[in-house]
């Protein structure tokens, strides 16, 4: 699932982009209200946590604007404590109200919600727990396991599996992978591609007798049962 944070405070935003990234999200940042809007607008994000004051467009302009065309949900953050201030926000368009300093396992757990009451409309088409042969990844508990055995896998190596088994059968370049995963254009002098799939198979095949993710000779890799 992909976030998109808009907020100026360069430091909290990197704490935010990291803990985000580790607990198994893709995240884009903006630091700014004219590139967050610009952002918000054209790419496929499923929830947005906005800073309320904002450079170029404040929070609850943003907020306005969003909203005439987006009902993505929004955490909303900010310093301003008074309840006038959170009833504004809320009246603006916003899902749920976050006053700074915060604690990230709460800022995390409201994420959570979020999402989760977002994709209740859209379980019956988008299942929460993904599998193949004795393979599943359980999206909302971000547990994967094979066999029945739990599998310890990295955020990224979540992502990684998650998009493989969303196009189970589907051969995946390494571009596609780079700009699914890393959220990156690809560089072909970069190897992080072969690496993380080399540590994914490492848990999720080698102790198997079945291999599910292969090799595509000079096109990428295809998840599928052999």
């Amino acid at each position: 699932m992909k976030i998109l944070i808009i907020e100026d405070e360069a430091k909290l935003a990197d704490y935010l982009r990291q803990g985000l990234s580790e607990a198994g999200y893709a995240v884009d940042v903006a630091h700014n209200g004219v590139d967050g809007l610009h952002q918000a607008l054209e790419g496929a994000y499923d929830l947005l946590i906005l800073d309320g004051m904002l450079p170029g467009i404040d929070g609850l302009t943003l907020l306005s604007a969003y909203r005439q065309t987006h009902d993505t949900p929004i955490l909303m953050l900010t310093a301003r404590a008074s309840v006038e201030d959170r009833v504004r926000g809320l009246q603006a368009g916003a899902d749920d109200y976050l006053v700074k300093p915060f604690a990230f396992s709460e800022l995390c757990a409201r994420v959570q919600v979020l999402l989760r009451r977002a994709l209740g409309p859209r379980e019956a088409s988008e299942p929460t727990v993904l599998a193949l042969a004795d393979l599943q990844l359980d999206l909302l508990r971000r547990r994967a396991a094979r066999a029945g055995q739990r599998l310890d896998l990295t955020a990224k190596e979540f992502l990684l599996l998650s998009l493989f088994l969303r196009r189970q059968g589907q051969v995946l370049s390494r571009t596609l992978i780079a700009e699914q995963v890393w959220d990156m254009n690809f560089d072909s002098d970069t190897n992080v591609v072969e690496v993380a799939i080399r540590r994914l198979r490492t848990k999720m095949d080698v102790p198997f007798d079945n291999p599910l993710l292969h090799t595509v000779r000079g096109m990428g890799y295809v998840m599928e049962v052999r």
